[in-house]
């Protein structure tokens, strides 16, 4: 018996292409009939006359076999066109039955198997055919499957803190469940065991953050592979110092069957960065200085993790007789607080200013008070003071001198080291008489050290006091104060953390099998960077001067202050040790052991601080510019982390 398979569609595109050279025969043949049918005689004999009709009947004749030809194609066309829209109405309602079969089966299908499962249900609360249900609430276990035939439910992620739902376990022929992942900080759900007859063992789940993987299911007892095991998770700040999860175990085969792989280690958190104290405000301004006590008082000290008070400024001496004119010395800024306070910043000093048209009294301007250093760990040095102005008519007036700024303060606070990578899980033994062993899983990566913090910077040296003699020949501008060294770093950077060990392969068979490969170790991570060295302080700018001659001279510029050292870099982790292969059967080879990890790359020493500017000269018969401050010295970098032994 012959079968025919016709497309519906395709015939009827195959209609519409012959209608299309139909019509295209009968447009030639139209075409043609004019110049052939009624052919001139080539001249007036009889020959030619003879030889035209013969021509012109032949054309006549084709003319009335192309009008048949064209009448069996139109009906052709019709029956193909015919053909197809049958063709379509019985595949429609073939199409109708089978649907309507096909319910009818289903519905047969269930009713069947509800009624099969209903007294295996009833007693033991388990179906004989049938997928286990997949776990649905935080942490729940998966449903195991059928007695007969069926595959085990997934288990439930967990919660925070809670493991992940162990898969379900098959019957007699089916494969286990994959376990769920575990929540933050809790292992993975181990995967459900394989059909007793013939199944493999499911998945474990992968560990929630810095959990352990879960451990594969146990493959059949008579055939069947054992479950991959679930990857560890990566290490966190609050769980486990950062180490990561260890991988799971492989699930073993029973009879016959392959050993499943171990899970692969999370990785270690990388070390946190130092940071130094954040100052909480100043402890207020100190008394400005009075016509009795001209000198401004000191800033008041500060509190704990508060910065130093400013000094208060000084007395601003107006004389309108022969005395001098002199302004009072800004207060020193205010001791830092512990705790990585900054220092206070000096008070400005008071104005010398010597009034009266015919005043010959000189006039002297108070300097400024000095910044105070900062406190460990990393505070800044307080600015100097600007020193104060001095203005006379007819004797010399000198600008007060700047003060100093305050040295920043050393940092001791090292980066956090890298958390331990976690180990690889073990593989799954072969099945006792015949199957491979489960590779070891590979060891995770050691967390990157932290990077140390940065040393305080320098206070500024205050701004030169100006002097002004409007009409006599000399003038001198203050000094700039001299910008405050950096402080220098011992904060070094962070270790990295040690790679996880690969885990070790898993046995074959006895009788025929390979052992499992060892995994790989985990590379130890990077040493953090050592903290940089605190910049200096900037100097102050000189005093100008200003005289009717311009024979004044400005101050002279405060040299910039020393940048700090850096501080050195971490050390590389060590790379963790290589797994064991596992032995082989009777007949078949042990599995080579995984390769050790690399050591971390040590961390880069810290930078020098950059020295402090020089300040600028004051005008006129222009002071000397300071000198830049001398840049810190970079910190060392960190040895890198050994290799990890061989397996």
């Amino acid at each position: 018996m012959s079968f025919c398979y016709v497309a519906p569609e395709i015939l009827a595109s195959t209609a519409a292409d012959l209608a299309e050279i139909g019509s295209t025969i009968s447009v030639a043949n139209a075409t043609a009939a004019a110049p052939t049918t009624a052919v001139a005689a080539a001249g007036s004999d009889e020959v030619s006359e003879a030889v035209a009709a013969r021509f012109s009947a032949h054309a006549q004749f084709y003319q009335r076999l192309s009008t048949q030809a064209a009448l069996v194609h139109r009906q052709f066309v019709e029956m193909v066109n015919i053909g197809a829209g049958l063709y379509a109405d019985a595949e429609a309602t073939n199409s109708s039955i089978l649907r309507s079969i096909e319910a009818i089966l289903q519905s047969i299908e269930t009713d069947l198997l509800n009624a099969i499962n209903a007294p295996a249900l009833t007693l033991l609360g388990r179906p004989l055919i049938g997928n286990g249900a997949d776990g649905s609430a935080p942490g729940q276990a998966g449903r195991a499957g059928g007695l007969l035939f069926g595959n085990g439910g997934t288990g439930a992620p967990g919660a925070a803190r809670q493991p992940g739902g162990a898969g379900g376990a098959a019957g007699l022929i089916g494969s286990g469940g994959r376990g769920g992942q575990g929540g933050a900080g809790a292992a993975g759900g181990a995967g459900g065991a394989g059909g007793w007859l013939y199944g493999h063992g499911g998945t474990g789940g992968q560990g929630g953050a810095g959990g352990q993987g879960g451990a594969g299911g146990p493959g059949s007892l008579l055939f069947g592979n054992g479950g991959a095991g679930g990857n560890g998770g990566a290490g966190t700040a609050t769980l486990f110092g950062g180490t990561g999860g260890s991988g799971g175990t492989g699930g073993s085969a029973g009879l016959i069957g392959h050993g499943g792989a171990g899970g692969h280690g999370g990785t270690g958190l990388a070390g946190a960065d130092a940071a130094n104290p954040i100052p909480i405000g100043n402890s207020g301004v100190g008394t400005a200085g009075t016509n009795i006590d001209i000198n401004g008082g000191a800033g008041p000290d500060g509190s704990p993790g508060q910065s130093g008070g400013t000094g208060g400024d000084g007395w601003t001496d107006t004389n309108y007789g022969s005395a001098t004119a002199q302004g009072g010395s800004g207060g020193q800024g205010g001791a830092a607080g512990p705790d990585g306070a900054n220092g206070g910043a000096g008070g400005a000093g008071g104005a010398g200013l010597s009034m009266g048209d015919e005043s010959a009294a000189p006039a002297i301007g108070g300097d400024g008070g000095d910044g105070a250093a900062g406190s460990a760990n990393g505070g800044a040095g307080g600015s100097g003071g600007s020193g104060g102005a001095a203005t006379t008519q007819l004797a010399i007036s000198h600008g007060g001198a700047g003060g100093g700024g305050g040295e920043g303060a050393t940092s001791n606070i090292p980066g956090d080291t890298g958390g331990h990578g976690g180990d690889g899980g073990r593989g799954g033994n072969g099945g006792l008489l015949i199957g491979n062993g489960g590779n070891g899983g590979t060891g995770g990566t050691g967390g990157a050290g932290g990077n140390g913090a940065q040393g305080g910077a320098g206070g500024n040296g205050g701004a030169g006091g100006s002097a002004d003699t409007p009409q006599a020949a000399f003038g001198i501008g203050g000094s700039g104060g001299v910008g405050g060294d950096g402080g220098s770093s011992l904060g070094v950077g962070g270790d990295g953390g040690p790679g996880g060990r690969g885990g070790n392969g898993g046995a074959a068979g006895r009788l025929f099998g390979m052992g499992g490969s060892g995994g790989h170790a985990g590379a130890g991570g990077a040493g953090g960077a050592g903290g940089g060295g605190g910049i200096g302080g900037s100097g102050g700018a000189g005093g100008d001067a200003t005289s009717e001659l311009d024979l004044g001279q400005g101050g002279a510029g405060g040299h910039g202050g020393s940048g700090g050292n850096g501080a050195n870099g971490g050390h590389g982790g060590a790379g963790g040790a290589a797994g064991f292969g596992g032995p082989g059967g009777l007949i078949g080879a042990a599995g080579g052991a995984g390769e050790a990890g690399p050591g971390g790359v040590g961390g880069a020493g810290g930078a020098g601080g950059a020295g402090g500017s020089g300040g600028s000269g004051g005008s006129v018969n222009l002071g000397t510019p300071g000198l830049p401050g001398k840049p810190g010295q970079a910190g060392n970098d960190g040895s890198p982390g050994q290799a990890g032994p061989i397996g």
